[in-house]
C-alpha cells in the first residue's frame, strides 16, 4: 500500500493551529495502522462518502478525505464537515 498527500490536502493541514494538526496525524497514522495491520481504532469514524471516497474523524470538528484506488491511499482534503462537502460538490 502506498500514501501520498496531495497538494490541496497539503495547503488546508498547513493552515490549522498546531494541536489540530496533530490529532490529523494521529488520525492518519490509525488509519494506515488499520490497513496495514488490520487493526480498527476505536473513534476513527471510518464512512464511504461516494465513489473512491472516504473519510476518517479527526476530532468532532475535523474531518480528513481520501481517495482509495488500487494501492494506492491519496489524502485530498482536512477541514470540518462542511468543507468535505463543499469539495465533493465541486469535483
Amino acid at each position: 500500500m502506498r500514501y501520498e498527500y496531495k497538494p490541496s490536502f497539503d495547503r488546508m493541514f498547513k493552515k490549522l493551529p498546531k494541536d489540530r494538526r496533530d490529532k490529523v496525524l494521529k488520525a492518519i497514522f490509525a488509519l494506515i495502522e488499520y490497513f496495514e495491520v488490520g487493526k480498527r481504532a476505536k473513534g476513527l469514524g471510518l464512512k464511504h462518502l461516494r465513489d473512491d471516497f472516504w473519510e476518517i474523524r479527526a476530532d468532532i470538528r475535523d474531518r480528513i478525505m481520501f481517495a482509495f484506488t488500487d494501492d494506492i491511499v491519496s489524502f485530498v482534503v482536512v477541514g470540518t464537515h462542511d468543507e468535505i462537502r463543499r469539495f465533493l460538490r465541486s469535483v
